[in-house]
Protein backbone atom coordinates (compact mmCIF):
# COMPACT_ATOMS: atom_id res chain seq x y z
CA UNK A 1 0.00 0.00 0.00
CA UNK A 2 1.63 3.24 -1.12
CA UNK A 3 1.85 5.91 1.91
CA UNK A 4 -0.01 9.33 1.78
CA UNK A 5 1.48 12.98 2.39
CA UNK A 6 0.56 15.31 4.50
CA UNK A 7 2.03 13.45 7.46
CA UNK A 8 -0.72 13.44 9.72
CA UNK A 9 -2.59 11.58 7.48
CA UNK A 10 0.13 8.70 6.68
CA UNK A 11 0.29 8.68 10.43
CA UNK A 12 -3.81 7.77 10.22
CA UNK A 13 -3.33 5.09 7.39
CA UNK A 14 -0.21 3.54 9.46
CA UNK A 15 -1.86 3.38 12.61
CA UNK A 16 -4.33 1.33 11.29
CA UNK A 17 -6.98 4.41 11.99
CA UNK A 18 -8.87 4.83 8.65
CA UNK A 19 -12.44 3.83 8.30
CA UNK A 20 -12.50 4.55 4.25
CA UNK A 21 -15.29 7.55 4.74
CA UNK A 22 -13.30 9.14 2.06
CA UNK A 23 -13.80 12.74 3.00
CA UNK A 24 -10.51 13.21 2.20
CA UNK A 25 -10.49 12.33 -0.89
CA UNK A 26 -13.14 15.00 -1.77
CA UNK A 27 -10.82 17.57 -0.05
CA UNK A 28 -7.49 16.33 -2.19
CA UNK A 29 -7.15 19.88 -4.34
CA UNK A 30 -4.50 17.51 -6.58
CA UNK A 31 -6.57 14.40 -6.42
CA UNK A 32 -4.01 12.38 -5.02
CA UNK A 33 -6.14 10.27 -2.81
CA UNK A 34 -7.99 7.64 -3.84
CA UNK A 35 -10.23 4.86 -1.29
CA UNK A 36 -8.52 0.98 -2.18
CA UNK A 37 -9.39 -2.38 -0.32
CA UNK A 38 -6.46 -3.60 2.34
CA UNK A 39 -5.58 -6.57 2.88
CA UNK A 40 -7.98 -7.35 5.87
CA UNK A 41 -11.00 -6.33 3.54
CA UNK A 42 -11.42 -2.76 5.19
CA UNK A 43 -11.25 0.00 2.82
CA UNK A 44 -8.65 2.86 3.62
CA UNK A 45 -7.02 5.69 1.63
CA UNK A 46 -4.26 5.29 -0.69
CA UNK A 47 -2.56 7.26 -2.98
CA UNK A 48 -3.23 7.92 -6.92
CA UNK A 49 -0.36 9.18 -8.90
CA UNK A 50 -0.78 12.52 -8.80
CA UNK A 51 1.40 14.75 -6.65
CA UNK A 52 0.21 15.96 -3.40
CA UNK A 53 0.16 19.13 -2.90
CA UNK A 54 0.99 19.15 0.68
CA UNK A 55 -1.64 22.02 1.86
CA UNK A 56 -3.07 19.50 4.39
CA UNK A 57 -6.63 19.39 3.48
CA UNK A 58 -7.24 16.25 3.42
CA UNK A 59 -6.39 16.02 6.85
CA UNK A 60 -8.78 18.58 8.01
CA UNK A 61 -11.65 16.23 7.12
CA UNK A 62 -10.72 13.31 8.79
CA UNK A 63 -12.79 11.96 12.15
CA UNK A 64 -9.58 10.83 12.91
CA UNK A 65 -7.29 13.58 13.06
CA UNK A 66 -4.68 12.75 15.54
CA UNK A 67 -3.80 16.23 16.11
CA UNK A 68 -7.32 18.56 15.24
CA UNK A 69 -7.58 22.33 15.52
CA UNK A 70 -8.61 23.28 19.02
CA UNK A 71 -12.07 24.33 17.53
CA UNK A 72 -12.80 20.77 16.64
CA UNK A 73 -10.83 18.94 18.90
CA UNK A 74 -14.06 16.34 19.41
CA UNK A 75 -17.67 16.29 18.58
CA UNK A 76 -19.11 18.84 21.18
CA UNK A 77 -16.97 21.68 19.27
CA UNK A 78 -19.37 20.87 15.78
CA UNK A 79 -22.11 19.69 17.82
CA UNK A 80 -22.08 23.61 18.89
CA UNK A 81 -21.75 24.36 15.11
CA UNK A 82 -24.00 22.14 13.74
CA UNK A 83 -26.78 21.50 16.65
CA UNK A 84 -26.94 25.13 18.34
CA UNK A 85 -30.56 25.26 18.71
CA UNK A 86 -30.80 21.65 20.79
CA UNK A 87 -31.78 22.38 24.02
CA UNK A 88 -30.45 19.01 26.18
CA UNK A 89 -26.91 17.99 26.76
CA UNK A 90 -25.70 14.59 28.43
CA UNK A 91 -21.93 13.95 27.97
CA UNK A 92 -22.56 10.65 26.97
CA UNK A 93 -25.13 11.33 24.17
CA UNK A 94 -24.21 15.01 23.52
CA UNK A 95 -26.84 17.52 21.90
CA UNK A 96 -30.76 16.67 21.59
CA UNK A 97 -34.51 17.59 21.34
CA UNK A 98 -35.83 14.22 22.67
CA UNK A 99 -35.43 10.54 22.92
CA UNK A 100 -38.53 8.07 22.03
CA UNK A 101 -38.90 4.57 21.23
CA UNK A 102 -41.03 3.11 18.48
CA UNK A 103 -41.32 2.38 14.66
CA UNK A 104 -43.41 3.38 11.31
CA UNK A 105 -46.63 1.65 10.69
CA UNK A 106 -45.34 1.72 6.67
CA UNK A 107 -42.09 1.10 6.86
CA UNK A 108 -41.38 -1.15 9.81
CA UNK A 109 -41.92 -4.46 8.08
CA UNK A 110 -39.85 -3.88 4.98
CA UNK A 111 -36.79 -2.77 7.68
CA UNK A 112 -33.70 -3.78 9.54
CA UNK A 113 -35.49 -2.52 12.70
CA UNK A 114 -38.39 0.26 13.21
CA UNK A 115 -38.20 1.53 9.72
CA UNK A 116 -37.81 5.36 10.86
CA UNK A 117 -34.98 5.98 8.75
CA UNK A 118 -37.50 5.27 5.85
CA UNK A 119 -40.11 7.80 6.98
CA UNK A 120 -38.40 10.16 7.69
CA UNK A 121 -36.49 10.55 4.44
CA UNK A 122 -40.01 10.15 2.51
CA UNK A 123 -40.96 13.12 5.03
CA UNK A 124 -37.88 15.54 3.63
CA UNK A 125 -39.29 14.72 0.55
CA UNK A 126 -42.44 15.37 0.71
CA UNK A 127 -41.74 18.78 2.57
CA UNK A 128 -39.82 19.62 -0.41
CA UNK A 129 -36.88 19.89 1.93
CA UNK A 130 -34.83 17.10 -0.06
CA UNK A 131 -34.27 16.34 -3.95
CA UNK A 132 -31.60 13.54 -2.87
CA UNK A 133 -31.30 11.00 -0.53
CA UNK A 134 -26.93 9.64 -0.39
CA UNK A 135 -27.20 6.58 1.61
CA UNK A 136 -26.01 2.75 1.21
CA UNK A 137 -27.45 0.40 -1.23
CA UNK A 138 -26.70 -2.40 -3.98
CA UNK A 139 -23.79 -1.91 -5.90
CA UNK A 140 -22.78 -2.78 -9.42
CA UNK A 141 -19.18 -2.96 -8.66
CA UNK A 142 -17.58 -6.58 -8.99
CA UNK A 143 -15.84 -6.27 -5.98
CA UNK A 144 -18.27 -5.17 -3.64
CA UNK A 145 -22.04 -5.98 -2.29
CA UNK A 146 -22.84 -2.24 -1.03
CA UNK A 147 -21.68 1.36 -2.19
CA UNK A 148 -23.09 4.52 -1.32
CA UNK A 149 -25.81 5.40 -3.67
CA UNK A 150 -27.84 8.60 -4.60
CA UNK A 151 -31.92 7.85 -4.58
CA UNK A 152 -33.77 10.95 -6.19
CA UNK A 153 -37.10 9.94 -6.17
CA UNK A 154 -39.26 8.53 -2.34
CA UNK A 155 -40.38 6.02 -4.68
CA UNK A 156 -37.18 4.48 -4.31
CA UNK A 157 -36.58 4.32 -0.57
CA UNK A 158 -37.76 0.65 0.12
CA UNK A 159 -34.32 -0.48 -2.20
CA UNK A 160 -32.25 1.60 0.48
CA UNK A 161 -34.72 0.23 3.74
CA UNK A 162 -32.06 -1.92 5.11
CA UNK A 163 -28.92 -2.24 7.97
CA UNK A 164 -25.64 -2.85 5.90
CA UNK A 165 -22.49 -4.01 7.63
CA UNK A 166 -20.39 -3.90 5.04
CA UNK A 167 -17.48 -1.56 3.92
CA UNK A 168 -18.23 1.20 1.93
CA UNK A 169 -16.57 4.85 1.21
CA UNK A 170 -18.67 8.67 0.44
CA UNK A 171 -15.34 9.40 -1.86
CA UNK A 172 -17.15 9.43 -4.83
CA UNK A 173 -20.97 10.57 -3.17
CA UNK A 174 -19.69 13.55 -1.56
CA UNK A 175 -17.94 14.63 -5.24
CA UNK A 176 -20.91 13.85 -6.99
CA UNK A 177 -23.05 15.98 -4.23
CA UNK A 178 -21.51 19.15 -5.41
CA UNK A 179 -22.68 18.89 -8.47
CA UNK A 180 -26.36 17.86 -7.74
CA UNK A 181 -28.90 19.93 -8.07
CA UNK A 182 -31.07 20.18 -5.43
CA UNK A 183 -30.52 20.01 -1.70
CA UNK A 184 -29.22 16.21 0.22
CA UNK A 185 -30.11 14.10 3.06
CA UNK A 186 -27.21 11.69 4.06
CA UNK A 187 -26.99 8.87 6.24
CA UNK A 188 -24.20 7.44 8.03
CA UNK A 189 -22.44 6.14 11.01
CA UNK A 190 -20.89 7.63 13.79
CA UNK A 191 -17.51 8.48 12.10
CA UNK A 192 -19.12 9.14 8.65
CA UNK A 193 -21.78 11.66 10.59
CA UNK A 194 -18.47 12.94 11.53
CA UNK A 195 -16.78 13.39 8.40
CA UNK A 196 -19.23 15.22 6.54
CA UNK A 197 -20.00 17.24 9.47
CA UNK A 198 -16.05 18.48 9.04
CA UNK A 199 -16.46 18.66 5.10
CA UNK A 200 -18.95 20.81 5.13
CA UNK A 201 -17.21 23.22 7.22
CA UNK A 202 -14.37 23.53 4.97
CA UNK A 203 -16.36 23.40 1.33
CA UNK A 204 -19.79 25.88 1.27
CA UNK A 205 -20.80 23.67 -1.30
CA UNK A 206 -21.35 21.16 1.02
CA UNK A 207 -22.73 22.69 3.85
CA UNK A 208 -25.73 24.44 1.61
CA UNK A 209 -26.54 20.92 -0.44
CA UNK A 210 -26.26 18.63 2.31
CA UNK A 211 -29.24 19.51 4.49
CA UNK A 212 -30.02 16.50 6.83
CA UNK A 213 -28.70 13.79 8.40
CA UNK A 214 -29.27 10.44 9.27
CA UNK A 215 -27.08 9.33 11.78
CA UNK A 216 -27.06 5.40 13.03
CA UNK A 217 -25.92 3.80 15.93
CA UNK A 218 -22.77 1.69 15.33
CA UNK A 219 -21.65 -1.13 17.21
CA UNK A 220 -18.41 -1.31 14.85
CA UNK A 221 -16.87 -0.93 11.44
CA UNK A 222 -17.13 -4.88 9.91
CA UNK A 223 -14.44 -5.66 7.61
CA UNK A 224 -16.04 -7.21 4.17
CA UNK A 225 -14.30 -10.73 5.81
CA UNK A 226 -17.89 -10.07 7.79
CA UNK A 227 -20.00 -10.83 4.95
CA UNK A 228 -17.61 -13.47 3.58
CA UNK A 229 -17.57 -15.74 7.16
CA UNK A 230 -21.48 -15.65 7.16
CA UNK A 231 -22.02 -16.11 3.75
CA UNK A 232 -19.63 -19.72 4.23
CA UNK A 233 -21.11 -20.11 7.88
CA UNK A 234 -24.49 -19.96 5.96
CA UNK A 235 -23.53 -22.85 3.47
CA UNK A 236 -22.59 -20.63 0.34
CA UNK A 237 -19.95 -20.27 -2.32
CA UNK A 238 -17.85 -18.50 -0.81
CA UNK A 239 -16.35 -16.80 -4.02
CA UNK A 240 -19.68 -16.57 -5.93
CA UNK A 241 -22.82 -15.36 -3.55
CA UNK A 242 -24.90 -12.63 -3.80
CA UNK A 243 -27.68 -10.11 -1.97
CA UNK A 244 -26.16 -10.45 1.60
CA UNK A 245 -29.17 -9.74 3.67
CA UNK A 246 -27.60 -9.08 7.63
CA UNK A 247 -30.92 -8.46 8.70
CA UNK A 248 -33.77 -11.00 8.67
CA UNK A 249 -35.91 -10.38 11.14
CA UNK A 250 -38.38 -13.79 12.63
CA UNK A 251 -41.43 -11.45 13.32
CA UNK A 252 -42.63 -14.65 15.50
CA UNK A 253 -39.05 -14.85 17.83
CA UNK A 254 -37.62 -11.89 19.50
CA UNK A 255 -35.38 -8.90 18.09
CA UNK A 256 -32.49 -10.45 18.64
CA UNK A 257 -33.32 -13.59 17.06
CA UNK A 258 -32.36 -12.33 13.34
CA UNK A 259 -30.56 -14.11 10.78
CA UNK A 260 -28.02 -13.24 7.61
CA UNK A 261 -29.23 -14.51 4.56
CA UNK A 262 -27.28 -14.72 1.23
CA UNK A 263 -28.16 -15.89 -2.63
CA UNK A 264 -25.85 -18.61 -3.68
CA UNK A 265 -25.37 -17.83 -7.26
CA UNK A 266 -24.30 -21.49 -8.20
CA UNK A 267 -27.53 -23.06 -6.91
CA UNK A 268 -29.65 -20.08 -7.14
CA UNK A 269 -30.76 -20.67 -3.82
CA UNK A 270 -31.23 -18.24 -0.54
CA UNK A 271 -28.87 -19.59 2.15
CA UNK A 272 -29.80 -18.59 5.63
CA UNK A 273 -28.06 -18.84 9.22
CA UNK A 274 -29.44 -17.82 12.45
CA UNK A 275 -26.70 -15.25 13.70
CA UNK A 276 -27.29 -17.11 17.08
CA UNK A 277 -25.13 -20.39 15.81
CA UNK A 278 -22.32 -18.35 14.66
CA UNK A 279 -21.79 -16.87 18.14
CA UNK A 280 -21.27 -13.32 19.58
CA UNK A 281 -20.19 -11.35 16.41
CA UNK A 282 -19.79 -7.83 18.53
CA UNK A 283 -19.32 -8.25 22.10
CA UNK A 284 -15.88 -10.55 20.74
CA UNK A 285 -14.82 -7.75 17.97
CA UNK A 286 -14.54 -10.54 15.74
CA UNK A 287 -13.99 -8.86 12.04
CA UNK A 288 -13.72 -5.26 13.65
CA UNK A 289 -11.80 -2.06 12.36
CA UNK A 290 -8.81 -1.11 14.57
CA UNK A 291 -10.21 2.38 14.52
CA UNK A 292 -13.97 1.51 16.39
CA UNK A 293 -11.66 0.99 19.29
CA UNK A 294 -10.50 4.50 19.46
CA UNK A 295 -13.73 5.90 18.82
CA UNK A 296 -16.05 7.76 21.90
CA UNK A 297 -19.57 8.70 19.94
CA UNK A 298 -21.63 5.96 20.60
CA UNK A 299 -24.99 7.30 19.54
CA UNK A 300 -24.14 9.44 16.44
CA UNK A 301 -23.96 12.27 18.20
CA UNK A 302 -23.76 14.87 15.26
CA UNK A 303 -26.16 13.71 13.12
CA UNK A 304 -30.00 15.52 12.66
CA UNK A 305 -31.41 12.32 14.15
CA UNK A 306 -30.01 9.41 15.21
CA UNK A 307 -31.67 5.74 15.67
CA UNK A 308 -30.62 2.68 16.59
CA UNK A 309 -31.84 -0.66 17.91
CA UNK A 310 -34.35 -0.86 21.58
CA UNK A 311 -32.15 -3.33 23.13
CA UNK A 312 -34.28 -3.01 25.82
CA UNK A 313 -37.73 -4.81 27.56
CA UNK A 314 -40.65 -5.32 26.83
CA UNK A 315 -39.08 -4.09 22.93
CA UNK A 316 -36.39 -6.43 22.68
CA UNK A 317 -39.19 -9.44 22.70
CA UNK A 318 -40.88 -8.05 19.33
CA UNK A 319 -39.86 -9.37 16.15
CA UNK A 320 -40.94 -6.55 14.21
CA UNK A 321 -37.82 -4.18 15.64
CA UNK A 322 -38.12 -1.01 17.36
CA UNK A 323 -36.14 1.84 17.02
CA UNK A 324 -34.43 4.14 19.71
CA UNK A 325 -34.42 7.47 17.91
CA UNK A 326 -32.99 10.95 19.41
CA UNK A 327 -33.65 14.04 17.46
CA UNK A 328 -31.27 16.41 17.72
CA UNK A 329 -32.23 19.24 14.96
CA UNK A 330 -35.58 21.03 15.35
CA UNK A 331 -36.49 19.98 11.81
CA UNK A 332 -36.25 16.01 13.04
CA UNK A 333 -38.40 17.10 16.02
CA UNK A 334 -41.10 18.57 13.94
CA UNK A 335 -40.96 15.01 11.99
CA UNK A 336 -41.24 13.00 14.17
CA UNK A 337 -43.98 14.65 16.33
CA UNK A 338 -46.12 15.30 13.03
CA UNK A 339 -45.61 11.70 12.41
CA UNK A 340 -46.85 11.20 16.17
CA UNK A 341 -49.51 12.99 15.49
CA UNK A 342 -51.56 12.02 12.74
CA UNK A 343 -50.61 8.11 13.40
CA UNK A 344 -48.17 7.36 11.02
CA UNK A 345 -45.58 6.41 13.91
CA UNK A 346 -45.82 4.77 16.97
CA UNK A 347 -43.52 6.52 19.36
CA UNK A 348 -42.99 6.93 22.79
CA UNK A 349 -40.85 9.17 25.10
CA UNK A 350 -37.76 8.01 26.19
CA UNK A 351 -36.13 8.45 29.55
CA UNK A 352 -32.53 9.50 29.30
CA UNK A 353 -31.21 6.74 31.64
CA UNK A 354 -33.40 3.94 29.20
CA UNK A 355 -31.63 5.45 26.32
CA UNK A 356 -28.45 4.99 27.59
CA UNK A 357 -29.23 1.50 28.68
CA UNK A 358 -30.02 0.77 25.50
CA UNK A 359 -26.36 0.87 24.65
CA UNK A 360 -24.62 0.33 27.99
CA UNK A 361 -22.77 -2.06 26.57
CA UNK A 362 -21.23 0.12 23.97
CA UNK A 363 -20.64 2.86 26.74
CA UNK A 364 -19.06 0.01 29.14
CA UNK A 365 -16.62 -0.71 26.00
CA UNK A 366 -16.34 2.35 24.19
CA UNK A 367 -15.74 4.81 27.33
CA UNK A 368 -15.13 2.94 30.59
CA UNK A 369 -12.43 0.90 28.61
CA UNK A 370 -10.79 3.63 26.09
CA UNK A 371 -8.06 4.40 28.70
CA UNK A 372 -6.95 1.05 28.70
CA UNK A 373 -7.00 0.85 25.42
CA UNK A 374 -5.37 3.69 24.97
CA UNK A 375 -2.14 3.16 26.94
CA UNK A 376 -1.88 -0.04 25.59
CA UNK A 377 -1.86 1.51 21.68
CA UNK A 378 0.55 3.88 22.92
CA UNK A 379 3.03 1.58 24.50
CA UNK A 380 3.76 0.17 21.10
CA UNK A 381 4.38 3.52 20.12
CA UNK A 382 1.02 4.17 18.13
CA UNK A 383 -0.75 7.86 17.37
CA UNK A 384 -3.94 8.15 19.04
CA UNK A 385 -6.29 10.72 18.67
CA UNK A 386 -7.53 12.59 21.73
CA UNK A 387 -10.81 11.35 23.07
CA UNK A 388 -13.31 12.89 25.82
CA UNK A 389 -12.75 10.08 27.88
CA UNK A 390 -11.83 10.24 31.74
CA UNK A 391 -8.54 8.94 31.99
CA UNK A 392 -8.67 5.94 34.64
CA UNK A 393 -7.00 2.80 35.17
CA UNK A 394 -9.22 -0.13 35.16
CA UNK A 395 -9.21 -3.17 37.77
CA UNK A 396 -7.12 -5.90 36.57
CA UNK A 397 -9.81 -8.19 35.58
CA UNK A 398 -11.09 -5.37 33.26
CA UNK A 399 -8.36 -4.91 31.45
CA UNK A 400 -7.92 -8.50 30.65
CA UNK A 401 -11.36 -8.03 29.15
CA UNK A 402 -9.94 -5.03 26.96
CA UNK A 403 -6.82 -7.02 25.86
CA UNK A 404 -8.61 -10.23 25.53
CA UNK A 405 -11.05 -8.33 23.03
CA UNK A 406 -7.89 -6.53 21.40
CA UNK A 407 -6.37 -9.98 20.14
CA UNK A 408 -9.58 -11.36 19.47
CA UNK A 409 -10.51 -8.89 17.15
CA UNK A 410 -6.70 -8.95 15.35
CA UNK A 411 -6.32 -12.31 15.42
CA UNK A 412 -9.95 -12.79 13.41
CA UNK A 413 -8.83 -11.12 10.52
CA UNK A 414 -5.50 -12.88 10.70
CA UNK A 415 -6.89 -16.06 10.45
CA UNK A 416 -9.93 -15.19 7.97
CA UNK A 417 -6.91 -13.78 5.31
CA UNK A 418 -5.23 -17.00 5.64
CA UNK A 419 -8.04 -19.39 5.30
CA UNK A 420 -11.00 -17.91 4.18
CA UNK A 421 -13.55 -20.55 5.04
CA UNK A 422 -16.06 -20.63 7.76
CA UNK A 423 -15.05 -23.87 8.90
CA UNK A 424 -10.84 -23.60 9.53
CA UNK A 425 -11.64 -20.37 11.02
CA UNK A 426 -13.90 -21.74 13.66
CA UNK A 427 -11.01 -24.25 14.27
CA UNK A 428 -8.09 -21.55 14.40
CA UNK A 429 -10.46 -19.31 16.76
CA UNK A 430 -11.83 -22.16 19.09
CA UNK A 431 -9.17 -21.63 21.65
CA UNK A 432 -8.85 -17.06 21.08
CA UNK A 433 -12.97 -17.03 21.30
CA UNK A 434 -12.78 -19.52 24.93
CA UNK A 435 -10.47 -17.95 26.76
CA UNK A 436 -12.27 -14.22 25.92
CA UNK A 437 -15.31 -16.14 26.88
CA UNK A 438 -13.69 -17.50 30.39
CA UNK A 439 -12.06 -13.78 31.19
CA UNK A 440 -15.06 -11.95 30.04
CA UNK A 441 -17.06 -14.59 32.68
CA UNK A 442 -14.65 -13.95 35.46
CA UNK A 443 -15.14 -10.20 35.01
CA UNK A 444 -18.90 -10.76 35.61
CA UNK A 445 -18.71 -12.64 38.34
CA UNK A 446 -16.28 -10.21 39.80
CA UNK A 447 -18.21 -7.00 39.26
CA UNK A 448 -21.46 -9.11 40.78
CA UNK A 449 -19.72 -10.36 43.87
CA UNK A 450 -18.52 -6.63 44.55
CA UNK A 451 -21.77 -4.92 43.56
CA UNK A 452 -23.53 -8.03 46.34
CA UNK A 453 -21.04 -6.60 49.23
CA UNK A 454 -21.81 -3.18 48.30
CA UNK A 455 -18.12 -2.53 46.51
CA UNK A 456 -17.44 -0.45 44.31
CA UNK A 457 -17.32 -2.20 40.76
Amino acid sequence: MNLIKPPVLTEVVENDLCVGCGACVQACPSKALGINWSDYGFLVATTTDNACDGVGACIEVCPFNPEPGPEYKNEDGLAAVFLSEAPNHHPKMGRYHAIYVGYSNKHRDTSSSGGIATFVYEKLFDKGLINHVVTVGESKSTDAHYQYNIVSSKDELPSISKTRYHPVTLAAALETIKQLEGRVAISGIGCFIKAVRLAQDKNPVLKEKIVFTVGIICGGLKSKFFTDYLASSAGAALHDFSKPEYRVKDPASTASDYGFSCTDNPSNTTKLIKMREVGDMWGSGLFKANACDFCDDVTTELADISLGDAWLPPYNQDGKGHNVVVSRSLIAEQILQAGLENGELELESLLQERFLASQQGSFNHRHDGMSTRIDMAKRTGAVIPPKRVDKHSLPLYLKAVQIARRCTRAHSLEVWEEYRNARDFNRHMKQELLKLKLITRFSHAVRKAKILIGAKA
